[in-house]
């Protein structure tokens, strides 16, 4: 059950950070997209770069910073996850891409961009 009520609230704010992006002039791409290798929460465009979100929430500061729980094993799955898409939609390697972080605590949006990157993508 627990992780029932993970995912919906996972859900609902990743929508959250949608709307936010999208008023913010970011055209949302794809949503949860999932590969073996790993899943990208949003991908949008700024309309100079192809960028890949992770969304993480927090309900308070008490369990740590949103940004926090974007460790290493998590940016790997996020860059393989990158790789894949860039593949399934026949793009050009070289793309300009970046790598964002949306991070809610509690009701405040934090968008950290260019929060972590790859050499090899």
């Amino acid at each position: 059950m627990r992780r029932q009520n993970t995912r919906a609230i996972g859900a609902r704010y990743e929508e959250k950070a949608a709307a936010y992006l999208s008023a913010a002039g970011i055209e949302i791409l794809a949503r949860n997209f999932y590969c073996r290798g790993g899943e990208i929460d949003l991908i949008g465009s700024d309309g100079q770069y192809l960028i890949f979100f992770e969304v993480k929430y927090r309900r308070s500061g008490k369990d740590g910073l949103p940004f926090s729980a974007i460790g290493g094993v998590k940016r790997r799955r996020i860059f393989l996850a990158a790789r894949q898409y860039l593949y399934l939609q026949q793009l050009p390697e070289n793309t300009p891409l970046r790598f964002d972080a949306i991070g809610i605590l509690g009701e405040e949006i934090i968008w950290l961009k260019d929060a972590f990157r790859e050499t090899r993508i």
